[in-house]
């Protein structure tokens, strides 16, 4: 498969160890990535991806000036990009944390470097398309390649998670996609107990794409089955 174009997309990487940062920033770099950016602190992090932009970032949770998960906090009052978290701890506690926060995927030391990639990859890829259109609904138009929502002159951002979600009713316009395939698109292979979570998504994308959320005439539920997005010509 071509992946020039992730190859493309600005990482950035979050960890105090210098040895493991150079570690998985060699992974990256060698397997293609033409930009991994490092920081070893939260304040760090913060300067790099206010100046820098990055596509998808990895984040440790143990830092020394704080932890990963109130870093993620910070950074989504003014990013929405993809976060995977890697850590050394491995409690169900933690994982549920990160993935509550809206991360968008966990991965615990030690790995893989094989791991690391396979997860990097698919985030990037169902994140960004390559020439996304834009999409014509009721009121409003998605634009896929700036992740916005263009309703009535105001430009709406999407989340990492509501750009993956649309894309995925998108590619499939007027047709029901289920629960279940769905969950899959936004967390991989074991979708599993995310049926809350997707359902809050659709609640939140409603509220930028419906003129009245409470009545949808763009995001249609299929009671039983899943949902499915009506477009205009």
């Amino acid at each position: 498969m071509d992946n020039s174009f992730l190859h493309r997309k600005k990482l950035l990487l979050v960890d105090d160890e210098p040895d493991l940062l150079k570690m998985v920033s060699d992974i990256l770099s060698d397997a293609g990535f033409e930009t991994v950016l490092t920081a070893a602190t939260v304040k760090e992090a913060i300067i790099a991806a206010e100046k820098e932009k990055p596509d998808l970032m990895v984040l440790d949770v143990m830092l020394p000036d704080g932890d990963g998960f109130s870093l993620m906090k910070q950074l989504r009052t003014f990013t929405n990009v993809p976060i995977i978290f890697l850590t050394a701890k491995d409690e169900a506690a933690d994982k549920l944390a990160g993935l509550g926060l809206g991360a968008d995927d966990y991965i615990s030391k030690p790995f893989m470097p094989q791991e690391l990639l396979l997860r990097v990859y698919a985030i990037l890829r169902r994140t960004y398309k390559e020439d996304s259109p834009r999409v014509f609904l009721d009121g409003c138009t998605i634009d896929f390649s700036r992740a916005e929502v263009n309703k009535g002159g105001e430009i709406i951002p999407l989340t990492a998670k509501e750009h993956t979600l649309l894309g995925t009713l998108a590619r499939n316009e007027g047709k029901i996609v289920t629960v279940d395939a769905l969950c899959e698109a936004l967390w991989g292979d074991n979708p599993f107990g995310y049926e809350n979570s997707l359902n809050a998504h659709v609640r939140r994308i409603r509220e930028k794409i419906e003129a009245d959320p409470s009545k949808p005439v763009s995001l249609i539920t299929i009671k039983g089955l899943g949902y499915k997005l009506i477009t205009r010509k």
